[in-house]
């Protein structure tokens, strides 16, 4: 009888509950953040709820609560494993030519992009409210580890002025080169990647004629290219 009246109410409840796989804490918090990032691309933060979330994952509410404690919690860590990500990508590969290390480095951001869509979007995406606080530092983080790259690819070690706030505008177009391409797809990557490193050189040329020091190290960057 216990057991008719157990598969009785399982059809009164339309079948029994599929089992929940069993996963490692890290996989599961793996999982966890995926979804988050996969809903924060494509929505304001403040839009996305934990339920959200939990639905996504395939997950319990009360589950996300145990590992995260909180949407903005959740939020954070998503944005942290994201920007670890791209900025394992742009450590150093080698030392040829600085507009060559600049291309392959260009290449593995744009790996990053494609193969990682929603984890870019989310770090990029948002209003001023969510580039605040831990929130902005971590997209800065990226930044910096961009401008630094970049610095010693050119063999600069203190930018002025002029080439602080060049360096900083062409991180700031590859950024959005990088939305725009996932958003409409309907250029090459090769050919947008190329595109972005003559718009440094271009950007370049035009500071170039405002100081002596971005003067000199364009002049060495072509120097390199015909050797």
């Amino acid at each position: 009888m216990g057991s008719r009246s157990g598969a009785a109410r399982q059809e009164k409840s339309g079948g029994a509950r599929p089992a929940r796989r069993r996963l490692s804490v890290d996989r599961r918090r793996e999982e966890l953040m995926a979804a988050a990032l996969e809903l924060f691309s494509r929505r304001d933060a403040e839009d996305v709820s934990i339920d959200d979330v939990a639905s996504a994952a395939g997950a319990s509410r009360a589950l996300v609560y145990h590992y995260f404690g909180g949407k903005q919690e959740l939020y954070v860590a998503a944005l942290k494993s994201a920007a670890a990500q791209l900025e394992a990508r742009l450590k150093p590969q080698g030392n040829g030519r600085p507009l060559d290390e600049l291309a392959l480095g260009l290449g593995r951001y744009f790996d990053f992009v494609e193969e990682h869509a929603a984890g870019f979007a989310a770090l990029l995406k948002g209003g001023p409210a969510n580039r605040s606080g831990e929130i902005g530092e971590i997209v800065d983080s990226v930044r910096h580890r961009l401008l630094r790259l970049i610095m010693r690819q050119m063999r600069v070690e203190e930018p002025g002025p002029a080439l602080r706030i060049t360096l900083r505008s062409w991180i700031a177009s590859v950024e959005t080169a990088g939305l725009d391409w996932l958003e409409h797809r309907d250029i090459e990557r090769p050919t947008l990647e190329r595109m972005l490193v003559d718009h440094m050189v271009a950007l370049l040329g035009v500071a170039a004629n405002h100081d002596p020091q971005v003067d000199e190290i364009l002049k060495e960057l072509v120097r390199d290219q015909l050797l």
